[in-house]
C-alpha cells in the first residue's frame, strides 16, 4: 500500500500556538495548491478554539517561500492570471482576516509571491541569512499577490518604490532597519523565537487581541481592498503584453533577456485609468486669442 502524499503545509499544535509549515520541497514555490492548502489550514486553525496564536514557517532548508510557480504563470493570458492573482491575494487576505496573531518565521529566500505571504503576517521574524524582495519586474511584471499595496505600507512610499522597481533583494538587517522584520535572529533560534512571541500572544485576550488586530489594520490599511482589486487589474493586464511572455520564458530557460522597446500606446495606463496629457499639436493657437 503506498504512502499518503504529504501535505504541502503541515499543522502542528505547539500548546496554544498552530506552528503551520509550507512544505513544498525543494524552495517552497507557491503553486496554486500550495496557497489552495494554506488557505484550508488557515480555516482548520481559525475553527479550532484551542489556537490562540500562529506561527508560518518554511520546512525548505534554503527558502522560506521562493516566490510564485512561474511555470505555471508563464502561459497564463489575462482571465487566467485574473483568477490566479485572486488566488494568491485570497491567501494574504486569509492571513489578515484569521482572527489570531500570525508570526512569519522567515528564513533563506522570502521572494515575490512569498515576500507578500510575509507582509501579511502581523510580526516577521527573521535569521540571519533572510533575503526579501519583490523580484516581479525581471520577469515582465510587478507584485500582484498584495505586494504593491502592503510594502509601501510596511516601508514607506520610497523604499517600497526601490524595492518593486529594481527588482532587488534586501538583507534580514535591511529589512528590519526599514521597519519592517521585528527582529534579526540566528538561524538555529528563529523557530524558538518565534514560538516564543506566539506562546506569549496566546496568553492574552483572544478577544482583545482579534479586537485590536482588526482595528490596527483599519488605522494602517484602510483602503486596502481597493487597493488590492485595482493591483489585480493591472496584473492581469501584463499576462497580454510581450515582455511578461518573454521575461518568463527566460526565467524559465535561465537567460538574460531585453525588455521591449517602450510603447508610448501602451494599454496599462488606460488599464489603470491614467488620463495621459496629450502634447498639443504645432500651430494649435495654444496663447492665441
Amino acid at each position: 500500500m503506498s504512502e499518503p502524499p504529504s501535505p504541502l503545509v503541515r499543522l502542528e499544535r505547539r500548546g496554544a500556538v498552530a506552528l503551520l509549515t509550507i512544505d513544498h520541497p525543494p524552495v517552497n514555490v507557491l503553486s496554486a495548491a500550495v496557497l489552495d492548502a494554506l488557505v484550508a489550514r488557515l480555516e482548520e486553525v481559525g475553527q479550532d478554539p484551542e489556537f490562540r496564536a500562529v506561527v508560518l514557517a518554511g520546512a525548505a532548508e534554503k527558502a522560506f517561500a521562493a516566490g510564485a510557480n512561474i511555470r505555471e504563470m508563464a502561459p497564463m493570458g489575462p482571465s487566467e492570471a485574473h483568477v490566479h492573482g485572486g488566488k494568491g491575494q485570497g491567501a494574504t487576505v486569509a492571513i489578515e482576516r484569521i482572527s489570531l496573531p500570525v508570526i512569519a518565521a522567515v528564513h533563506g529566500s522570502c521572494l515575490g509571491g512569498g515576500s507578500e505571504l510575509a507582509l501579511a503576517c502581523d510580526f516577521v521574524i527573521a535569521s540571519e541569512d533572510a533575503k526579501f524582495g519583490q523580484p516581479e519586474i525581471n520577469l515582465g511584471v510587478m507584485p500582484g499577490w498584495g505586494g504593491t499595496q502592503r510594502l509601501p505600507r510596511r516601508v514607506g512610499a520610497a523604499n517600497a518604490r526601490y524595492w518593486i522597481y529594481t527588482g532587488r533583494s534586501v538583507s534580514a538587517s535591511e529589512a528590519h532597519d526599514q521597519g519592517w522584520v521585528l527582529r534579526v535572529v540566528p538561524k538555529e533560534r528563529l523557530l524558538a523565537e518565534a514560538l516564543e512571541l506566539a506562546t506569549e500572544l496566546a496568553g492574552k485576550s483572544s478577544d482583545a487581541l482579534a479586537a485590536a488586530k482588526f482595528s490596527l489594520q483599519q488605522a494602517v490599511d484602510r483602503g486596502l481592498a481597493a487597493g488590492l482589486a485595482y493591483e489585480l487589474r493591472l496584473w492581469e493586464a501584463l499576462f497580454a503584453t510581450a515582455d511578461q511572455k518573454e521575461g518568463m520564458r527566460a526565467f524559465l530557460e535561465k537567460r538574460a533577456w531585453t525588455p521591449t522597446p517602450r510603447d508610448p500606446g501602451s494599454p496599462i495606463p488606460g488599464v489603470a485609468g491614467v488620463d495621459l496629457p496629450r502634447a498639443s499639436p504645432s500651430g494649435s493657437g495654444k496663447g492665441k486669442n
